[in-house]
């Protein structure tokens, strides 16, 4: 139960400090605008900074996911058994609506518009935002598969870091299509309390997700390295 508890944990911290930042900056209406460079750096930065600090914070009890789409590939790989999958997935989604809860209680009193909720931005279309989340996913988890296999030992105690960096570069690459979700429990939180077309197109940043983890799942499968007797 630990480790559940933990996902829920992470995952909250996760949304609430990316998130949050997210909205603070008012990246959710401004990231798809270039002169607003500075919201589009400190959002990346946020969620970046957050997996790196649960990372060495969870990563002893759960192997910090925080993702569901994270866990779909760790399975997928044949690292954890489908009842852990399933239930580490639940937990990441009451963590994100724990996280969403708060803020939209924190925005609210203060004024403030949104829960950093993804959605499709200015001029891109829904098959658009699809590949992009499928794409950008793909890289991220396959980054997660490769830094924490057994067979990369030596970059094992860096791998926080090396994936927190990677969030922070695909957030870089992503924000203008999409927002950036890569995570369907950090879309699905913030979306309940936001609504409009945020929760009309959230199903965007679950399939989209989801796919993208599959697909690293498999090609990790066609690269990995053997281990060594």
């Amino acid at each position: 139960m630990k480790k559940y508890l933990a996902e829920m944990f992470g995952t909250m911290v996760l949304v609430l400090m990316g998130c949050g930042v997210a909205v603070s900056l008012n990246c959710s209406s401004n990231c798809a605008d270039v002169a607003n460079a500075g919201t589009v750096i400190g959002t990346a930065m946020a969620f970046g900074l957050s997996v790196v600090a649960m990372a060495y914070t969870i990563g002893g009890i759960s192997g910090c996911h925080i993702n569901p789409a994270i866990t779909l590939g760790v399975f997928l790989s044949g690292r954890m058994s489908g009842k852990d999958a399933g239930m580490y997935m639940l937990f990441q989604a009451i963590g994100a609506v724990i996280a969403s809860a708060i803020l939209w209680v924190l925005t609210t009193n203060a004024g403030l518009t949104g829960t950093g909720a993804n959605d499709l931005q200015e001029g891109v279309s829904v098959v658009g935002g699809l590949l992009a989340e499928i794409v950008f996913t793909c890289v991220f988890v396959l980054v997660v598969l490769g830094a924490t296999a057994k067979t990369n030992g030596a970059t094992n105690n860096f791998a926080g870091l090396a994936i927190g960096l990677a969030l922070v570069l695909i957030h870089l690459a992503c924000i203008r299509y999409t927002g950036t979700s890569v995570n369907p429990a950090r879309s699905f939180g913030p979306a309940l309390f936001q609504g409009g077309t945020a929760l009309a197109n959230l199903w965007i940043f679950i399939v989209g997700p989801f796919v993208g983890g599959a697909l690293a799942a498999g090609v990790w499968k066609i690269i990995e390295p053997a281990e060594e007797n």
